[in-house]
């Protein structure tokens, strides 16, 4: 029995082991996906499991996706632009790979719905491990003008080290910043269940905003509820989440699972219990 797991903190509101134990199991692959909530001093000892083939392959989530980094051989791909991993694996060489495939679950997920709308600038929120996915993804549609606003502006700064086009906003500013972005996309993990909110609804926002939650669950942060009551055109995180599993299941087990009706309901079967 092959086992893969999600390492980080928290890890209780993923959905990933439903993901993937479901595409095991259709596909009749021998394999069991667990959740794996570790502190920062255990990451090593995940990756050394993987290396000695107790654990076939991981996904990383917050706060892990760049933390994970000095443990692995070799970034590959988007990993090595982003230096954030989401997905861990040991090559035929021994090797202990990083990837990302958050970019292509971005990508997969909202770009293909936005990329025929006038948007000329974004807002990233949060400058977390997948803020340089974020970044990435919106470049790789051409878009240029990108700013970031962070709750610790030194945060954001490193950031701006690793992409030098980016613009940083203080956190302070980000209600009277609202109102000159055509696509805002939350990075952060407030409205997560049993966490934290913005402690402010959005104003003063163009009327043809186009607002991306990358949190999945719950399916309706506060903010895009609201949002979405004021005729904002809204994404939620289930996409880009399906989608970078998708890539992370393909790389793992060289099979490219179909994303069908049944896997979406059970999804949102388990966001509405």
């Amino acid at each position: 029995m092959k086992k893969f797991s999600i390492i980080g903190k928290p890890v209780d509101h993923s959905l990933s082991p439903t993901l993937h134990n479901y595409w095991f199991k259709k596909h009749n692959i021998e394999a069991h996906y667990s959740l794996l909530g570790i502190e920062e001093n255990n990451i090593k000892n995940v990756i050394d499991k993987i290396r000695n083939k107790e654990i076939k392959g991981i996904n990383i989530t917050i706060p892990y996706k760049e933390k994970v980094v000095p443990y692995l051989d070799r970034l590959v791909n988007d990993a090595k632009i982003t230096r954030s991993v989401n997905t861990v694996y040991m090559n035929d060489d021994g090797e202990i790979i990083g990837e990302n495939t958050d970019v292509y679950g971005i990508q997969a997920a909202y770009l293909k719905e936005i990329e025929n709308e006038k948007i000329s600038n974004a807002l990233i929120i949060g400058a977390g491990g997948i803020c340089p996915s974020v970044i990435v993804a919106l470049k790789k549609l051409n878009l240029n003008n990108i700013s970031v606003i962070n709750r610790t502006l030194d945060r954001a700064i490193f950031l701006k080290k690793k992409f030098k086009e980016i613009n940083i906003i203080k956190w302070e500013e980000l209600k009277s910043t609202i109102k000159n972005f055509d696509i805002i996309i939350n990075a952060t993990s407030l409205g997560l269940k049993n966490g934290k909110n913005f402690d402010f609804l959005f104003e003063n926002y163009k009327k043809k905003l186009i607002y991306i939650d990358i949190v999945y669950n719950p399916m309706k942060t506060k903010m895009l509820q609201h949002l979405e009551s004021n005729n904002i055109k809204v994404f939620n995180g289930l996409d880009m989440f399906v989608y970078q599993g998708q890539k992370s299941f393909y790389l793992w087990n060289k099979v490219n699972p179909e994303i069908d009706n049944n896997l979406i309901n059970l999804l949102k079967s388990k966001l509405n219990d």
